[in-house]
């Protein structure tokens, strides 16, 4: 079973890059993208430890900082509603 997810990763990172690369993108998507995930990352630590947020605590990783990234504030309330559900 652990074979089938590896190649099916392997897979989806190779279409991925496949379209990525085949695709123009933009010239400075890569500043941006970066610059939106330090963003990201400093507004999820000040979040977690200026008490704004009370009894909650989002830990700072790949997978909420590259939400936060890539929604924006939304994101946030994304990733507080997920942790609610799935904790409570």
């Amino acid at each position: 079973m652990k074979t089938f997810w590896l190649v099916l990763l392997v897979a989806s990172a190779a279409s991925l890059a496949f379209v990525l690369i085949g695709r123009r993108a933009p010239k400075g998507w890569a500043m941006r993208f970066g610059v939106h995930l330090v963003l990201s990352a400093f507004a999820l630590y000040a979040l977690n430890f200026s008490g704004w947020v009370t009894g909650w605590y989002m830990p700072l990783n790949p997978f909420t900082i590259g939400t936060v990234a890539l929604l924006g504030l939304p994101g946030i309330g994304l990733v507080l509603g997920l942790q609610w559900t799935l904790i409570a």
